[in-house]
């Protein structure tokens, strides 16, 4: 297995991952700036290393084999390791300290990232930060595949291998329409509104959540009636809005909203919802750890 591993080269590796997202010959050695010939020619170097066929040719398509495909999904996960150690290796070169990939839902944007990173950066002025929102799920799938150093969700929920930590627990708030009779006055409890539509977050992206939420309901003796389900706060204010449903969502997300809706915060319940900091055990990225401290 060393002797393969010796024989293939990097330019193999880029070659084959241009060809295969491409799939048409002539279009990937023009991205490569080489000629189809030369292309071909490492290709099947590639493939007479590993002993296997990577791609289907006929006449008319290129497809990708069996083999090809599973190689593939190895090769990205390979290239985009290297590029974040070279991405690291530059910045070190221009005297920053490195680069951290992070991934939140939006609600960790109106609570906990903010401060921590206003804090974070005047502790570590040359580290980088790259912020992208995900929901829970892509980001399990972003930091196994090393795209992103650490994710801020409500879930824990996750692989052997990855790190969790509590960094905010918080009530639920009700979202109302903003005509609707309900008020914070005459609310009680939940079970008032057993009746109503509910707007809430797929089960199959947030089980924990999701059952926290049932298990309000289930407390007072029903289970909601779910009418629609949104991901992102937006579209689920634009639905309670529209006179669609209520739904239930972290207190923290109830503050710059638009004016067709209201809130309740549910101060006087057992359920409350955590965010999670979640992180590979094993990460090598020593900018990622000074980050880990200030949690």
């Amino acid at each position: 297995m060393i002797s393969i591993v010796n024989q293939i080269e990097l330019r193999h590796l880029s070659y084959f991952r241009v060809l295969a997202e491409e799939l048409h010959y002539r279009k990937a050695a023009e991205k490569l700036y080489i000629s189809q010939s030369a292309l071909s020619q490492q290709i099947k170097q590639l493939e007479q290393i590993l002993q296997t066929r990577l791609f289907d040719r006929t006449n008319k398509k290129v497809l990708l084999s069996n083999a090809g495909k599973l190689l593939y999904q190895e090769v990205v996960q390979l290239m985009t390791k290297l590029d974040n150690a070279i991405n690291h290796l530059d910045l070190l070169n221009k005297g920053n300290t490195g680069q951290i990939g992070i991934g939140f839902v939006g609600s960790a944007m109106y609570s906990v990232l903010p401060g921590l990173l206003k804090k974070f950066n005047r502790a570590h002025p040359g580290i980088k930060f790259q912020l992208e929102e995900l929901t829970n799920r892509e980001q399990l799938s972003a930091l196994e595949k090393d795209e992103i150093d650490i994710g801020f969700m409500r879930s824990n929920r996750v692989e052997e291998g990855m790190q969790t930590r509590i960094v905010l627990r918080e009530n639920f708030s009700l979202v109302l329409a903003k005509d609707h009779p309900m008020t914070s006055t005459k609310f009680k409890h939940i079970g008032q509104l057993k009746e109503e539509n509910f707007i809430l977050f797929p089960n199959d992206q947030s089980q924990l959540y999701y059952q926290q939420i049932i298990n309000l309901c289930a407390d007072q003796g029903f289970m909601p009636k779910i009418s629609h389900k949104a991901i992102h706060a937006p579209a689920i204010f634009q639905l309670v809005g529209s006179g669609m449903g209520l739904s239930i969502i972290p207190a923290s997300l109830a503050t710059g909203h638009p004016p067709d809706i209201k809130f309740i915060e549910l101060k006087n319940v057992p359920q409350k919802t955590e965010l999670y900091a979640v992180w590979k055990k094993e990460s090598q990225n020593p900018a990622l750890h000074a980050l880990l401290k200030l949690l």
